[in-house]
């Protein structure tokens, strides 16, 4: 009468690539990230201590984080073992809340900037974005809500 179910077993494909559509923007984020000079990456960590993760690994996730409005590293972390797509980014490497966070504050500070130039230029070589023109939105609104609002009404 019913389909067969059981919660007991779960029965996924060896690579997990197979469930990722081929133009998914996790597979952008990717191929962007793999073009980046591996240069850049060189000073990110000074040695000593455990290894560190891949640094192309660390900017995978928090750029498909960022893309996902996912800003938190403990969501971050949480995804990584949730979400399909962060487990193919991170090859199934889960690096702690703290590691995110300090990777994006410490270890990225100094070449966050030559990173995204150099992102924003792949991706214009690739035609998927045109940087023809370029908006700035600085408006600033008033509130229509104050904190004497309630008594008045």
């Amino acid at each position: 009468m019913y389909t067969h179910y059981t919660t007991r077993q779960l029965v996924l494909p060896m690579d997990i690539e197979i469930l990722i559509p081929d133009h998914h923007l996790c597979r952008i984020v990717d191929a962007a990230v793999e073009k980046i000079d591996p240069r850049l990456f060189i000073p990110l960590h000074p040695g000593g201590g455990r290894p560190p993760y891949p640094p192309k690994m660390m900017l995978k996730i928090i750029l498909y984080a960022y893309t996902n409005r996912i800003y938190s590293s403990r969501q971050i972390a949480k995804q990584l073992g949730e979400n399909i797509y962060f487990m193919w980014l991170s090859e199934n490497q889960k690096p702690d809340f703290r590691t995110i966070n300090r990777f994006r504050s410490e270890r990225m500070k100094d070449v966050i900037y030559e990173t995204f130039f150099s992102l924003v230029d792949l991706l214009r070589q690739e035609g998927l974005v045109k940087l023809e023109d370029y908006f700035l939105d600085g408006t600033k609104i008033e509130a229509n809500a104050n904190k004497y609002t309630f008594v008045w009404r």
